[in-house]
């Protein structure tokens, strides 16, 4: 049982990790303040960090991860065009990428209510991850 919860909660992490990258890539060209674009570049550099931590864990356990829901990832760049075309601004941005992060945090959460066999270095995976977007969501509160 541990070793089912293990590689599931990293594969949400690895679908959270990766979805939390495409969401900073979709918008950080269009950021105008170098601050702002300065937290979500240094984010999705911690973003890839723990990436390559969940890569290596995840290839102990010959698994290939999991991509982020198709569904979701669809959605979500939809809604980003959508509202940068209506109002192209650092505040849609903010607003954007809070909403996200917050749908991060409460995700990953429940993943780890769900998973509570997993062992606990993919917990600490997933509790920094957690930790990330919340950081994230608190930073750029000056900027919606």
């Amino acid at each position: 049982m541990i070793e089912q919860d293990t590689i599931k909660l990293l594969r949400e992490c690895d679908a959270g990790v990766k979805m939390g990258v495409s969401s900073i890539n979709d918008v950080i060209d269009k950021v105008q303040n170098d601050e702002f674009k300065s937290e979500l570049a240094d984010c999705k550099e911690k973003h890839n960090q723990l990436q390559k931590e969940i890569d290596k864990l995840l290839s102990q356990y010959h698994d290939d991860g999991k991509e982020p829901n198709i569904m979701a990832q669809g959605m979500s760049q939809m809604k980003t065009s959508f509202k940068l075309m209506v109002e192209k601004s650092d505040n849609t941005i903010a607003d954007l990428m809070t909403d996200g992060c917050n749908m991060g945090v409460k995700s990953l959460n429940r993943y780890l209510n769900e998973y509570k066999a997993a062992d606990e270095v993919s917990k600490d995976i997933t509790k920094r991850l957690i930790n990330l977007e919340e950081k994230l969501a608190i930073q750029i509160r000056k900027f919606l």
